[in-house]
């Protein structure tokens, strides 16, 4: 598919990402996502981070847990440096262009384009006849999520890049089809030493709050002594570091903590491997657990001191989404008057 010409003054610079608040925060949403969120304040530019709590209904959840989870990652969000003073910080579903526009997108979008969704492959699986239709469709969402602020470049992790490049399908279809260069082919942005962090138990897997052992990841919510015993535990094989990465190939868990550390002291794993080549993990993994709690236990300690008061949580998230929907909504009026919806002028 051609996509439209456009230069970079065309749009103005403008970070969007999100995350399902379908479950708690883990070491892997802070270094491949939150750490990141946090440093892009710094770099110029508009900030806006979404709690996609219409996402996560895809699949059934329950009501009462859904909102405590929304507001824990809020919590996870400000604890971990994002100043709702700086970024706009909201839960999708007080902004209800992001839906409206999906709608659009829908008609936008092939079946085909969805159908070839690995993550609905992934998690639709043998049982896709009951799968939801809003699984299928959410890359759609997804799209009017980054597009209703016609985003410039979003944060992703290895697994998400798919869903962008569909996003540029959409608005390169919408586009051509409407004969305009309205919205903005969104750049992916993946950077760091831990885009991807892997389980503690098999570094072939990426760390997930679904895994069934706890023992798998690092929860922003563990207190000093579990992130240090869970490191501890953490697998890996008997080898000592090496002192080229190359020598990391094929030693994934090995690898998944060089990484960690990595990210965690704002260091290149060339770096890490450079300073602890020869080292064995039973000395590597003390400090890496002293670096990990350091790091940490902070932003544990300002979560739970932020949970404690839940309605001034949703003050932020509705003054955020105040702001988002100035932002978003003249782009949706906009999108309507492009595709030939007729509104009321009246003021």
């Amino acid at each position: 598919m051609s996509e439209p010409v456009q230069t970079p003054q065309t749009f103005t610079p403008r970070v969007f990402s999100g995350i399902q608040p379908s479950g708690g925060l883990t070491l892997g949403n802070y270094l491949g996502a939150l750490k990141r969120f946090v440093e892009k304040q710094d770099e110029g530019g508009e900030t806006i981070y979404c709690l996609v709590d219409m996402h996560a209904i895809t699949v059934w959840q329950d009501p009462a847990k859904l909102r405590h989870q929304t507001r824990e990652m809020a919590a996870g969000f400000i604890a971990a440096g994002i100043d709702p003073a700086r970024s706009i910080l909201f839960n999708q579903s007080q902004v209800t262009a992001h839906v409206e526009l999906a709608w659009i997108f829908n008609c936008v979008a092939r079946m085909g384009w969805m159908g070839r969704m690995t993550q609905w492959k992934d998690k639709a699986g043998k049982n896709s006849e009951n799968a939801s239709l809003g699984l299928f469709a959410y890359p759609a969402l997804m799209a009017a999520d980054i597009l209703a602020y016609k985003a410039t470049h979003v944060p992703v992790g290895e697994d998400q890049k798919q869903h962008l490049e569909l996003t540029r399908d959409i608005a390169a279809k919408f586009n051509n089809d409407y004969g305009v260069t309205f919205f903005p082919m969104t750049e992916p942005v993946i950077e760091g030493a831990a885009t991807r962090v892997m389980s503690l138990r098999d570094g072939s897997k990426k760390m997930s709050k679904s895994d069934p052992s706890d023992q798998s990841r690092i929860n922003l919510t563990d207190d000093a002594d579990s992130i240090a015993a869970k490191i501890r535990k953490a697998k890996t094989d008997p080898e000592p570091l090496p002192d080229t990465l190359d020598g990391l190939k094929d030693r994934p868990e090995a690898r998944n903590l060089v990484n960690i550390y990595a990210a965690l002291a704002g260091m290149s794993a060339a770096d890490v491997v450079a300073e602890y080549a020869g080292a064995q993990f039973g000395s590597f993994k003390p400090k890496l657990a002293e670096l990990a709690v350091a790091k940490l236990s902070p932003i544990t300690t300002e979560m739970n001191r932020l949970m404690q008061d839940p309605a001034e949580i949703d003050r932020i998230l509705g003054r955020g989404a105040a702001q988002a929907e100035a932002i978003a909504r003249p782009i949706l009026n906009e999108v309507y008057d492009i595709v030939g919806m007729i509104r009321s002028r009246e003021v």
